[in-house]
C-alpha cells in the first residue's frame, strides 16, 4: 500500500499478489519524470493511468489490460528494471483500477500520458510541451548510436528496423563493425522519437541474455547512405543501388519495409495477448517476452537463424520442458488445451503429462529448447476457456513415459511421431508464419467443395461469433476467418485444427497477423 489513505484513491480491491492491471512500483528515483515511469510499461501495452508518490519513492501504473500487466511482471521479476541507473521493483497492486480524477497535481501526469500516446500513435503534431516532457535538449540529434553487446545471434538490418520503427518513423540505418563491436547508426524523422526509443530500449536484450542494446545519441545530425543493401538502408530513397559486391535486400524484405516514400510505423498490434509492438512476418517477432525465455524484444531463435538452434549460443536455457499451469481442470477442457499445444502451433510437441494430483498443471516437452521458449513466449498469459494460462520452464528436462504395467490413467501422451508436426524440416517456412494468438485465423488444406458458408457454420458451431470469412483470391485451398475475440479464436483453433473436411482433407488452422 502507498499509504493509509490509499483506498480513497482507488476503485475496487484484490487480495495481495493476485494479478491486476494496476502495478505497484517501489524505490523509484525521487527526481524521476512521469514519462520515464510510463516508459517501463510501454513495451508491454498501453499505459492508461499513473499515480506518482515521489515522497515515498513509489508509483502505481495502470495498464490497459490484465494480460499486459501479467506479462510485464513476468518479465521484470527475474530481470530487474532500472531508472536513472537505480533498480526499481514491480509487483501487482491489490487494487483493480486507478481512480485519480479528483486528486491534486494530476495535470502533469495526464500530460505525460497524452505525450507518450501521441508519440506511440505516430502523431505528427509533436508540440513544445511534448518535447519538454521528454526533457529534450536544444539541438538534440535524431540519430542514435547503438552498440550491440554479447552478439551471440546475428542482428540484421530488418530486425533493427522492426524494433526501432515502433517508436517513430525510421529514415536511415547504417550497420558496421568497429573495435570488434557491432554498431548501428539509426536516424529518426524527429528527435522526440529518438529520445523515446532510447528511453524504452536502452539496456534491453534482443534475445535472452544476449544481444544487449546500448544506446546513445550520435553527434551526427543526419546520415548519408549511399547503398541500399543488407548493411545500410535509406528508407526515403528506395532507388539507391546495392553497391559492388554487396547483396541487395530480398524482395520480401523490401516489401516488408514498404515500396515508396517514407515508411510510417504501425502501432496497432494484434488484439488480446498480442503485445503493443507487433513485428513483420519476415522476422517472426513478438514483444515482450516472459521470464526465463526471450529478451524484452522477443526475437525468436528460429527467426534469427532460419532453424531452431545456433551453435555456441550457450547463454540460452537448454531446457525443452514447459510447466503449463492454471488449465481449466474439467477433463474435456484440459485435454483440448493440451491437444492444441500438441498440434504444434508454436513448435513440435513430443510428450505431454497431466499431473496426477493437480490436473490443472501439465508438463509439455517440446522438440528442443528454442521451441520451448517460443511456445512459452506466446502461451503465457493467454486466456483459454476462461482461465489465464501460465507457461514457464520446468525443472524437469524430460517427460518420462510410464513404465510397462504402471497405471497412468492416460495422463501421459507421446506425440514424438505425430504427423501433425509442422517444424521437422530445418529452415521450414512455417517458422516465418508464427504469430501471437489473434482473432483472425489462417485456414489451409480446404477441399474445393467447401464454401464460405460451410466454414462460417463450422466455426459458429464452436460458439464463436464469425465477423468475416474469405478465401485467398489465388488459392481456394486457403482462407482467413475473423472471429469475435482472441479467446474465441483460441478455442476454435483447439477444437477445429485437423478437423476432417472430407475428401481426405484435414483442416489446418493457425493464427494470422492479418485482418479482413
Amino acid at each position: 500500500a502507498a499509504n493509509g489513505n490509499e483506498s480513497k484513491k482507488f476503485k475496487g480491491k484484490r487480495s495481495p499478489c493476485s494479478p491486476s492491471r494496476v502495478l505497484h512500483l517501489c524505490k523509484i528515483p525521487s527526481d524521476i519524470t512521469e514519462a520515464e515511469v510510463i516508459s517501463l510499461g510501454l513495451p508491454f501495452g498501453k499505459v492508461t493511468n499513473l499515480l506518482m508518490l515521489k515522497g515515498k519513492r513509489q508509483a502505481f501504473l495502470e495498464m490497459a489490460s490484465e494480460e499486459a500487466a501479467v506479462t510485464m511482471v513476468n518479465y521484470y521479476t527475474p530481470v530487474t528494471p532500472h531508472l536513472r541507473s537505480q533498480p526499481v521493483f514491480i509487483q501487482f497492486s491489490n487494487h483493480r483500477e486507478l481512480k485519480t480524477e479528483n486528486l491534486p497535481n494530476q495535470a502533469r501526469t495526464q500530460a505525460a500520458l497524452q505525450a507518450v500516446n501521441a508519440v506511440r500513435s505516430g502523431s505528427p503534431a509533436i508540440t513544445g510541451a511534448l518535447a519538454t516532457e521528454f526533457r529534450l535538449l536544444p539541438g538534440q540529434s535524431s540519430v542514435l548510436r547503438i552498440i550491440v553487446e554479447n552478439l551471440f545471434y546475428p542482428v540484421t538490418l530488418e530486425v533493427l528496423y522492426q524494433i526501432f520503427s515502433k517508436f517513430g518513423t525510421v529514415l536511415k540505418i547504417i550497420t558496421f563493425t568497429k573495435n570488434n563491436q557491432f554498431q548501428v547508426l539509426l536516424q529518426y524523422a524527429d528527435p522526440v522519437n529518438a529520445h523515446y526509443a532510447k528511453m524504452a530500449l536502452d539496456g534491453h536484450n534482443i534475445y535472452n541474455a544476449c544481444c544487449t542494446l546500448r544506446i546513445g545519441f550520435s553527434k551526427l545530425s543526419s546520415l548519408n547512405v549511399k547503398y541500399n543493401n543488407d548493411k545500410s538502408r535509406d528508407f526515403t530513397r528506395l532507388d539507391l543501388p546495392s553497391g559492388d559486391g554487396q547483396p541487395s535486400l530480398e524482395p520480401s524484405i523490401a516489401t516488408a519495409f514498404g515500396t515508396s516514400g517514407i515508411i510510417s510505423p504501425s502501432y496497432s498490434g494484434p488484439a488480446g495477448f498480442a503485445p503493443a509492438i507487433g513485428f513483420a512476418q519476415t522476422a517472426s517477432l513478438s514483444v515482450p517476452s516472459v521470464p526465463g525465455t526471450l529478451g524484452p524484444l522477443g526475437m525468436s531463435n528460429s527467426a534469427a537463424s532460419g532453424r531452431m538452434t545456433l551453435p555456441g549460443a550457450t547463454s540460452v536455457p537448454r531446457n525443452s520442458v514447459l510447466l503449463v499451469s492454471n488449465l481449466n481442470s474439467e477433463q474435456i477442457f484440459c485435454t483440448n488445451i493440451l491437444f492444441w499445444i500438441s498440434t504444434g502451433v508454436y513448435g513440435d510437441v513430443h510428450r505431454v503429462k497431466i499431473m496426477f494430483n493437480k490436473k490443472e498443471n501439465a508438463l509439455v516437452q517440446m522438440a528442443d529448447a528454442s521451441q520451448a521458449q517460443l511456445a512459452m513466449s506466446h502461451l503465457n498469459g493467454q486466456r483459454v476457456y476462461g482461465k489465464l494460462l501460465r507457461a514457464t520452464l520446468s525443472k524437469h528436462h524430460t517427460v518420462q513415459l510410464p513404465r510397462e504395467g504402471q497405471e497412468d490413467q492416460g495422463l501421459t501422451k507421446d506425440y514424438s511421431n505425430s504427423p501433425l508436426h509442422r517444424f521437422k524440416k530445418p529452415g521450414s517456412k512455417n517458422f516465418q508464419n508464427i504469430f501471437p494468438p489473434s482473432a483472425t485465423l489462417h485456414l489451409s488444406n480446404i477441399p474445393p467443395s467447401v464454401t464460405v458458408d460451410d466454414l462460417k457454420n463450422l466455426f459458429a458451431g464452436t460458439g464463436s461469433t464469425v465477423k468475416a470469412c474469405k478465401f485467398f483470391q489465388k488459392d481456394h485451398k486457403m482462407a482467413l476467418i475473423q472471429l469475435g475475440s482472441v479467446e474465441e479464436a483460441v478455442q476454435a483453433l483447439i477444437e477445429l485444427h485437423n478437423h476432417d473436411l472430407g475428401e481426405k482433407h484435414h483442416l489446418r488452422v493457425s493464427f494470422s497477423k492479418s485482418t479482413i
